[in-house]
């Protein structure tokens, strides 16, 4: 079994930063693509960033410039860097990551979700 553990949300003020982390731990052989997604209260899940295990990243556009995605290989985390945090930001996040295990079989893995809220 494979299990993402999502840590770092919290509440910040607009304009300020938050850097959320997710670990991936149990029956791994690989972790192919990670990534973040957010849902908004009302709204549709959406990508946020995404990564490639060799490092090739995407942003959605209402994030590039401001937020940053990273990962570290030899701990299977996946990171992201958000600055210049917007109220319309606000969302649970959630990792996601494609994790091919030692039976050799790739599946798909969610976090539980960590929120963000950006308010004064």
């Amino acid at each position: 079994q494979v299990r993402l553990v999502e840590s770092g949300g919290g509440l910040v003020q607009p304009g300020g930063s938050l850097r959320l982390s997710c670990a991936a731990s149990g029956s791994i052989f690989s972790v192919n693509a990670m990534g973040w997604y957010r849902q908004a209260p009302g709204k549709q899940r959406e990508l946020v960033a995404g990564i490639t295990s060799g490092g090739m990243t995407n942003y959605a556009d209402s994030v590039k410039g401001r937020f940053t995605i990273s990962r570290d290989n030899a701990k299977n985390t996946v990171y992201l860097q958000m600055n210049s945090l917007k109220p319309e930001d606000t969302a649970v996040y959630y990792c996601n990551a494609d994790v091919r295990s030692y039976n050799l079989r790739t599946s798909a893995y969610w976090g539980q979700g960590t929120q963000v809220t950006v308010s004064s």
